[in-house]
């Protein structure tokens, strides 16, 4: 039976039971972590279901193929980012911040990365294009290094951690609306770095 889950259709559902054991219901049997990793590379879209519970667990399930795939060697986390990352738990304004900004850098570099791959395919066998590859390298690393000023040490961080030191309750809802503003502030900046490839 073929999954489905792409392009628009609904997600396949997964159900974990209390053995641990991952059953697929669009193709009525059991999977593994790596069957769900490939799902993932695939682009098939899934959902992951507690059986007992019902409750959704695709969060801890998925952060559990990334653990097992740092195991097997094939390394993408860089240690300073893990404790970096590690450190914004339990705070509250990174809390409300953080995943969606993760969430638009990893898009924005996605983007940059399906473009370098076609203007190689374009131009292989002619010239090998090592300078755009320097180029969207460096405004891929430009980008991450504006995203973690954000969130490390930087001027803008230090206020926002300063703004949840317990604020009186009038100025909760102002302070959120702050930081909504500067994060969208930010997030044009880097579209506008993005833009700059096309000059």
């Amino acid at each position: 039976m073929a999954e489905k889950g792409k392009s628009g259709n609904a997600p396949v559902t997964i159900k974990k039971y209390a053995n641990r054991r991952l059953y697929n219901t669009a193709t009525s049997s059991y999977v593994t972590l790596d069957h769900l990793c490939q799902m993932v590379k695939d682009d098939v879209d899934f959902v992951v279901y507690d059986a007992k519970t019902g409750e959704d667990i695709t969060r801890s399930v998925l952060t559990q193929i990334i653990v097992e795939e740092e195991a097997k060697g094939d390394n993408l986390l860089p240690i300073g980012f893990l404790r970096q990352l590690i450190g914004f738990y339990g705070d509250s304004v990174q809390k409300f911040m953080l995943p969606q900004y993760l969430d638009f850098m990893m898009q924005s570099f996605e983007k940059n990365q399906s473009e370098m791959q076609r203007y190689m395919s374009e131009t292989f066998g002619s010239v090998f294009p090592f300078g755009k590859m320097e180029e969207m390298g460096k405004q891929n690393m430009a980008m991450f290094e504006q995203a973690m000023k954000m969130f490390t040490g930087g001027e803008q961080a230090a206020q926002a951690k300063e703004a949840a030191k317990e604020p009186p309750a009038a100025d909760k809802n102002e302070q959120l609306s702050e930081l909504q503003r500067k994060l969208e502030e930010l997030e044009r900046q880097i579209g506008n770095l993005s833009d700059r490839k096309g000059d």
